[in-house]
């Protein structure tokens, strides 16, 4: 179940990775063991299957989460200015099951924009993504400044831990929207 991707902002260039702000990995990226392997947002560097690709919002500003938090616009910039590493892609928020790596994450009018790779196409998470089954993000952070409301809280700047592929996404409206 994907929306088209012209409602989203989303088209074949954007899915690419080639965003205006030019932030998408390259290089070499470490592994399990810490070794380092060819990054797989690149398939010339990686043998084998493609990667399944995918973009979609983790975030999405000016809504009210589930837990009445609400995201304000410019709560990642300092998180993705900063950033060194690639983010993680989990499955469902577990830390022991990575399947793959955010390629470009930013920040729009929307919310937290990102495209990423699973390295294994065919595992699980794959097939229930295909399936549309699985079309939810989610994200885990470390709030570094938030403002208490009468409803709930406002999230003015955020360290972004990691992306997840989920089920149940705290706002409702952050999906996955193209896949390639």
């Amino acid at each position: 179940m994907t929306a088209r991707a012209d409602t989203w902002g989303f088209d074949r260039l954007s899915l690419s990775g080639n965003w205006p702000n030019g932030n998408g990995p390259s290089g070499n990226w470490p592994s399990e063991n810490g070794n380092l392997v060819p990054n797989p947002a690149r398939p010339e560097l990686v043998e084998g299957p493609r990667p399944l690709r995918f973009a979609g919002y983790a975030a999405l500003f000016g809504r009210r989460d589930a837990g009445r938090d609400i995201i304000r616009r410019g709560a990642f910039a300092r998180t993705l200015a900063d950033r060194r590493d690639p983010v993680p892609l989990l499955w469902q928020h577990r830390p022991g099951t990575r399947i793959g790596w955010l390629e470009t994450a930013a920040e729009d009018a929307r919310g937290l924009r990102v495209i990423a790779s699973l390295g294994n196409p065919d595992g699980a998470a794959g097939l229930a993504l295909r399936r549309g089954a699985v079309t939810g993000l989610s994200f885990g952070y470390l709030p570094r400044a938030s403002r208490r409301t009468g409803e709930g809280r406002e999230l003015l700047d955020i360290e972004l831990l990691e992306v997840s592929l989920v089920t149940h996404p705290m706002q409702h409206g952050a999906r996955v929207h193209l896949i390639s």
